[in-house]
């Protein structure tokens, strides 16, 4: 792999689950930036920021359906909403605990998600995302 993905933005409530998945994207070494947040609403916040010199557009989005205050499914619908240059280039993983089958079905629902995957988040994984999604690095 040549290039790097520029940046990554994790979105879940547990702050051990971002802790975690920031070091497993870290030692892949195909990562250069990680924006790890903690309520749907904050992501928001950041995505509409990304023309600020601190706020990189993220490439890669790894979004948690169980959340307080804004779900997973409530930022996509805000998500639908924003214009184009603030948005993730191309890539929604949708990475949670819930092993309700209407979720899975739900996230076929959505073209802005391009994979859906149970967590925890694994090498394998990552590399299978970059390999499917990111093939031209």
């Amino acid at each position: 792999m040549n290039r790097k993905i520029k940046c990554v933005l994790l979105i879940d409530d547990d702050e051990p689950t971002n802790f975690i998945n920031e070091i497993i994207l870290k030692r892949t070494g195909q990562v250069e930036s990680i924006v790890a947040v903690q309520s749907g609403m904050a992501a928001l916040e950041y995505l509409n920021n990304v023309n600020s010199d601190e706020n990189t557009r993220p490439e890669l989005i790894f979004l948690d359906i169980n959340m307080p205050g804004i779900s997973g499914w409530d930022f996509l619908e805000e998500y639908k909403k924003l214009p184009h240059h603030q948005k993730a280039k191309n890539v929604i993983v949708m990475l949670t605990t819930s092993l309700n089958p209407d979720d899975d079905e739900k996230a076929k629902t959505f073209q802005e998600i391009s994979e859906y995957h149970s967590k925890p988040l694994t090498y394998e994984k990552i590399n299978d995302i970059i390999k499917k999604h990111f093939s031209d690095r």
